[in-house]
């Protein structure tokens, strides 16, 4: 039978295996927990010997449990002393490795800059805050009637078309231009007026040299007085100081529903200075804008009165002006986001 002796002895022993392997052997947390489960956990060594405490007297029970208790708690103890100086151990390991050392370079962070598009964009609109001009801005969903009709563009014209113009629906477009914001600027005020629309606008059109979607700005001067010569002033001292003072300039007559007389800008190519090659065709003159005096017709929508005021107004693509600025011949790189383009600028 089994005596108080007998289990003390087992307890005894149980405690110094357990704290001889703490001493002699090196652990790490994963090994510490499966050693504390081995050895004081519910199927562990202690607890498999204080299940035969039932073979003992009724008065010498307690005096076994008082014995498990104090083997328990010394190799618990134990235990913890060993899981604090791993814990202490990890500390300073991380320590080490976060340091940070003061007397090296410090890391550089790779800092953005602006589209060459929307720089172009910028220093347009910095140009013509020169002459007077203030930005408007309007939506870029229009009705036909602010997109066509008030610019005095019938209903047969071709920019009209399915396969010009986005529809979304029968009287909703994709504005093709930036000249609606002139009609509701002039909806609502009177002259003078002086103003830049810079924007997006949408046109069915894909290739090296136009996208569906686009930036354009357009502009509007609108006063007693004004003429054809004030509109060359303007876009001439323009250019001049966009691309340079040297720079050749010659206004073409052309066509737009909207403005009459109207014209074309062409400036010296900036490739071939003049002298003739592919991206100017071997004519030596690239067109930058779109220009005229403003159609009276357009003044009428607007209750203008025509035989008091006059005035002009112009239009121009910023993609193309950014290609010509820096020497790009495709303009869907503006818009495929590939670093190695974009960090050149």
């Amino acid at each position: 039978m089994l005596t108080l002796h007998d289990l003390a002895s087992k307890l005894k022993a149980v405690e110094e295996e357990a704290l001889r392997k703490l001493s002699e052997n090196t652990f790490d947390e994963k090994s510490l927990e499966a050693f504390k489960v081995e050895y004081l956990g519910r199927q562990g060594k202690l607890t498999r010997i204080l299940r035969d405490i039932k073979q003992l007297a009724a008065d010498e029970r307690p005096k076994i449990g008082q014995i498990a208790n104090e083997v328990k708690q010394t190799v618990t103890q134990k235990i913890e002393t060993l899981a604090a100086g791993i814990e202490q151990s990890l500390w300073e390991k991380n320590i080490q490795s976060e340091r940070v050392d003061i007397s090296l370079p410090g890391r550089s962070i790779d800092r953005g800059t602006l589209h060459p598009v929307l720089e172009t964009l910028n220093d347009l609109v910095k140009i013509f805050y020169r002459y007077g001009f203030q930005v408007a801005q309007g939506p870029e969903i229009e009705d036909e009637y602010h997109n066509f009709d008030a610019l005095n563009t019938p209903k047969d014209h071709p920019a009209r078309d399915l396969q010009d113009t986005f529809y979304l629906s029968e009287n909703l477009v994709l504005r093709t231009h930036t000249s609606p914001v002139q009609i509701r600027v002039m909806e609502k005020f009177r002259p003078p007026l002086r103003i830049i629309a810079p924007g997006v606008v949408y046109r069915h059109d894909y290739d090296v040299s136009h996208t569906p979607m686009f930036h354009q700005i357009e502009g509007l001067l609108v006063d007693e007085g004004v003429s054809l010569a004030h509109l060359k002033g303007i876009l001439t001292s323009f250019v001049h100081r966009l691309f340079s003072p040297t720079t050749r300039v010659r206004f073409r007559p052309s066509y737009f529903p909207f403005t009459e007389p109207s014209a074309e800008l062409d400036i010296a190519c900036v490739m071939c200075q003049g002298k003739g090659c592919r991206v100017c065709k071997e004519s030596g003159w690239i067109e930058i804008l779109g220009c005229g005096m403003v159609h009276p017709a357009v003044f009428r929508t607007v209750h203008y009165n025509t035989e008091k005021v006059t005035g002009f107004a112009f239009g121009l693509g910023i993609e193309r002006i950014t290609m010509l600025r820096y020497g790009i011949d495709d303009i869907r790189l503006f818009f495929e986001n590939d670093l190695r383009f974009l960090r050149q600028f």
